[in-house]
């Protein structure tokens, strides 16, 4: 993959990956939005239903379909695996999808990286796989230790700060890449419960897919009327979205290789030209903020990379 974009200056800039839809969306809507980020400026492309079990909008085959078609159009494509798995089911999705001959695997449980492990039959060049961010990858021992099993690509977790960020790239195995979340609602933690279900009065084995209800998530407040939390499912995220935007000459002279964005319901597009113009200097992050969707009533936050709570909004003057 090429890194080198538009840059007269030959400074080394990120790459752009869309991150999995993290919503329940309709079939249509799902189609739509890939049909639209073939001509997206993103290099990379993950795919799948990371959240849910019962979420059954399309089939592996449908995702491989879509894989297929935007790597016609030159975007890498990987597919990501669920989080937390319950079911036989989930296991057997699991397999397959870490058993696909066409596409890299985005491992987001331990599961998934014993499954892509054993595949490599311990030969001397094990199947590359990409670490997702909430595999806990804290430290230098972690990394190497994945980069032995066969991981080519590790995602900072998003909790985790530039100064741990710093330590790791000095550390880091060498050829393997780096990649940090900058834009989107933050994903914080998961549950064997349904916080949607709940939020209905549902149970969750019968909970009406009524996170479908809500194409960015339900917004959770305190009974102070201060927003905390999105609930997105068996997910909870954060009330607004993590923007890196203003950092992204940092995360460049950090040698971080891939940017990633979160797909949203409305406005991903804007998002996305906003970081590829300010990565190859055709604008200023003060000036590429305004073309940005509204964070909505949470705002955005950037707490955790500032080494902060996470849902501080730190030095918004920068833009």
């Amino acid at each position: 993959m090429e890194y080198l974009k538009n840059n007269p200056d030959n400074v080394r800039r990120p790459a752009l990956a869309l991150a999995p839809i993290p919503y329940f969306w309709s079939t249509e809507t799902i189609l739509a939005f890939y049909a639209e980020a073939t001509d997206w400026p993103v290099d990379i492309v993950y795919l799948g239903e990371t959240i849910c079990g019962k979420r059954r909008s399309l089939s592996l085959d449908d995702w491989m379909a879509i894989g297929h078609r935007l790597a016609d159009a030159g975007k890498d494509v990987v597919l990501s695996t669920m989080v937390l798995l319950e079911a036989e089911s989930e296991l057997a999705i699991l397999a397959r999808i870490c058993a696909n001959e066409s596409f890299s695997v985005e491992a987001n449980d331990v599961g998934a990286i014993q499954l892509l492990t054993e595949q490599s039959g311990g030969s001397a060049e094990p199947r590359p796989f990409v670490i997702g961010p909430h595999i806990n990858t804290y430290n230098a021992g972690t990394l190497s230790l994945l980069f032995e099993l066969g991981a080519m690509r590790w995602v900072m977790p998003v909790e985790s700060s530039r100064d741990t960020l710093a330590e790791l790239q000095r550390t880091r195995p060498t050829g393997m890449q780096t990649e940090v979340f900058a834009y989107g609602r933050l994903p914080l933690a998961f549950s064997a419960r349904c916080f949607a279900a709940r939020a209905h009065n549902l149970p969750k084995d019968q909970c009406d897919f009524c996170c479908g209800n809500y194409p960015d998530g339900l917004q959770l407040e305190t009974q102070e009327d201060q927003n905390l939390f999105t609930i997105n499912g068996i997910q909870m995220q954060s009330a607004g979205p993590c923007n890196l935007l203003s950092v992204t000459d940092e995360l460049a002279g950090l040698e971080v290789d891939i940017l990633r964005i979160a797909p949203q319901s409305q406005g991903t597009a804007a998002v996305v030209r906003a970081f590829r113009d300010v990565l190859d200097g055709k604008t200023t992050a003060s000036a590429a903020i305004t073309t940005l969707p509204s964070p909505g009533p949470g705002g955005w936050c950037n707490g955790y990379w500032e080494g902060e709570a996470g849902m501080v909004f730190h030095d918004p003057e920068r833009f």
